[in-house]
């Protein structure tokens, strides 16, 4: 349920701002999944409709199950698209590379080219179809941003605990790929996978020892 949550949800005023400056399909992005030692690093566009906005807040601050019910919302009233980065990538640029390119190709994903977009962080991926501004903390600030908080968390969850049916000893489905203890015992008594970021102190370290 939604009610009682205990803070404010955001607004449009942000969005709509830029829309009196003559922008009109104006973007949020943000990214999901730079920390974690396994999968990939997710990304999130989303444009909204200023006559059907969804309910939203920063998804850090939210149940799963409020995650998942706004989800739900958020692609049932606005543009939505995914951008992802591989572990490859990621081992190959460094986790803000990767990131920064996610980010590039959840813009370029939109079913309509968005005419501005606000993006979660200090970077603005560079060569983006579009004038684009960086917003710290933007999703605890930017509706847009926001949603799109929501959705890449969403998205990366669920992707994680499919890549935990496949592989059950790291406990993906509850820690998302993080370096908590039981992923930390999957780690020592089966190694690493596929899906593992090599680049990571952490995995490249188990590496050497086995080499």
């Amino acid at each position: 349920m939604l009610s009682g949550l205990g803070w404010r949800m955001l607004d449009f005023s942000h969005e709509q701002k830029k829309q009196n400056e003559g922008f009109r399909l104006i973007a949020g992005v943000d990214e999901v999944g730079r920390g974690p030692w396994a999968g990939p690093v997710m990304t999130a566009a989303v444009v909204l409709d200023a006559s059907n906005l969804p309910l939203a807040n920063d998804s850090k601050k939210l149940t799963l199950q409020q995650r998942e019910i706004m989800y739900e919302e958020i692609v049932a009233k606005a543009q939505v698209s995914i951008g992802e980065a591989s572990v490859a990538e990621i081992d190959t640029y460094n986790i803000r590379g990767a990131t920064l390119l996610a980010m590039r190709r959840a813009i370029e994903s939109l079913p309509e080219k968005p005419d501005y977009a606000f993006i979660d962080g200090r970077d603005v991926p560079e060569g983006l179809l579009c004038p684009a501004e960086a917003v710290i903390k933007g999703d605890g600030i930017v509706l847009s941003i926001a949603c799109a908080s929501i959705v890449a968390k969403v998205t990366r969850d669920r992707l994680m605990g499919k890549l935990h049916e496949q592989f059950p000893h790291y406990a993906w489905n509850s820690n998302a790929g993080y370096g908590t203890k039981a992923h930390q015992e999957g780690l020592a008594e089966h190694g690493i996978t596929p899906h593992h970021r090599r680049s990571f102190r952490p995995i490249r370290e188990l590496m050497e020892k086995v080499s």
